[in-house]
């Protein structure tokens, strides 16, 4: 045994050394960023953590951060992740507490009578204590793996923050869109019931056709027609930012029905990203700890195939009376050590140290699927933030042109210079690049809030109480 100690608690270290997982520190590759990322805008700087923790003040819309703050507070799904991190961090408790020896204290007393003797009590009262010496660091591997399982769950925490203040903002510039698009409906349905009052006094006066009345009716009623269907959306994404926020439908109807301008981000959003501003997403943390969760079972199973140890003892007192309890006499104490040694199982014990190993691999490739992910997330966005803002160039000199083609061919066809064909046609267009204008002003807003959530924004760990 003197020989045997200093190896097994050698091993011990050495195997609680081993819980513990970085890219770097286990030989994995680092993140590498496309070059193209570090390019797209250098004179801008870098994208950093302290620009993406509150990333939705950006917009400067304080409805919006209110609506964020709300969601981060009171979004079932939210508090059912920081309910599962309270779960975690009491499990590695426990774990912790199995280090410790245990103590525990009891007291009896009995009174019993056989056949024709007379009746006798014992009195009894006493502390006991076990603990088993972690040689092998079995329990300490597994005090580590409940710890990375922790902060697994606190990354967790983290990346249903961020996704949870995606979807606010995302549905928030939706609504925001929609109203908009609301307003330009009305505002071509107006000017589509002129050209139709125009119409129908040409036609009392045998200047137009019925031909050109029924176009201008059934062009007025197609923009009508479309009124509803962009209510019924408004509505149902103001139910959506309801239940985000912990309400219940309908709550901010009367916050939200006041059409507002769209949020935008400003312009010279940096697009410079280091692989360090990636690895800062909650999804790549949370792959990592399940890694050093991993390694940390493997260390535990190997270590049940090496001899345990138990140290366990009792002291009392026991006695007759309440009286002689406290004599000298009705001391009784005991001390035992025990060992165990698997000699044979089968196998079993090293079969678990290959399961172990294999479960070990599979967190080693989410990993990498993880970060494959993070990396198609961002280019993902990127490209959508870059032809967004190219096709949003586009229409706004289309919709410029189309409403000088309108008011045109309105103020010639009252003239009676050109035909009311002409007019519908123009009047189509406008609405029509109006319509794509604002959906794609919205999309270039979406894409900022997608490219912020790819690169992990949104928690604050520092500052949040429920990460502590």
């Amino acid at each position: 045994m003197r020989r045997a100690l200093p190896i097994a608690v050698a091993l011990a270290v050495a195997l609680s050394a081993c819980s513990s997982w970085s890219p770097r520190a286990a030989g994995e590759s680092d993140i590498v960023v496309p070059a193209t990322w570090s390019t797209a805008a250098a004179s801008s700087g870098s994208v950093t953590a302290t620009s993406l923790a509150q990333w939705w003040q950006r917009f400067n819309d304080p409805l919006l951060s209110t609506l964020v703050t709300q969601a981060l507070q009171a979004n079932t799904t939210v508090r059912s992740a920081q309910a599962a991190l309270q779960q975690s961090r009491a499990l590695r408790d426990v774990k912790s507490g199995n280090l410790l020896p245990g103590v525990g204290a009891s007291a009896s007393a009995q009174r019993s009578k056989s056949g024709s003797n007379d009746a006798g009590n014992r009195f009894q009262a006493g502390f006991d204590a076990s603990w088993e010496p972690d040689v092998f660091g079995g329990q300490r591997s597994a005090l580590n793996a409940t710890e990375a399982d922790a902060s697994a769950a606190e990354a967790n925490l983290a990346d249903v923050q961020v996704s949870i203040a995606a979807e606010v903002a995302v549905t928030y510039i939706e609504l925001r869109g929609l109203q908009a698009r609301l307003a330009i409906a009305r505002n071509n349905l107006a000017s589509q019931t002129e050209t139709q009052q125009i119409t129908d006094w040409r036609a009392q006066a045998g200047l137009a056709s019925s031909l050109d009345l029924e176009q201008a009716r059934a062009a007025s009623a197609q923009t009508s027609a479309q009124i509803p269907a962009l209510e019924t959306s408004a509505a149902q994404a103001q139910n959506s930012l309801a239940v985000l926020t912990g309400q219940a439908p309908g709550a901010l109807k009367s916050t939200l029905t006041t059409a507002s301008a769209l949020p935008q981000a400003p312009s010279d959003l940096a697009l410079s990203i280091p692989a360090e501003t990636l690895r800062q997403r909650p999804d790549l943390r949370a792959a990592e700890h399940r890694i050093s969760a991993a390694l940390a079972r493997v260390a535990q199973a190997d270590a049940a195939r090496y001899p345990g140890f138990q140290i366990s003892g009792s002291l009392g007192l026991s006695a007759l009376t309440l009286g002689s309890l406290t004599a000298a006499g009705a001391v009784a104490n005991a001390l035992l050590a025990s060992v165990s040694v698997p000699l044979f199982d089968g196998g079993a014990a090293r079969a678990q140290v290959r399961a172990q190993e294999a479960a070990l691999e599979q967190t080693r490739v989410s990993y990498q699927a993880t970060v494959l992910t993070a990396l198609q997330d961002v280019e993902d966005a990127l490209v959508a933030l870059q032809g967004d803002r190219e096709r949003l160039a586009r229409l706004e000199v289309a919709a410029d042109a189309a409403a000088n083609a309108e008011l045109l061919a309105r103020q010639r066809y009252s003239s009676g210079l050109i035909d009311f064909r002409s007019v519908l046609e123009t009047q189509r267009t406008l609405l029509s690049t109006q319509d794509s204008v604002e959906s794609t002003r919205a999309s270039v807003s979406a894409d900022h809030v997608r490219l912020y959530k790819a690169l992990g924004g949104g928690w604050t760990p520092a500052s949040d109480p429920a990460t502590r």
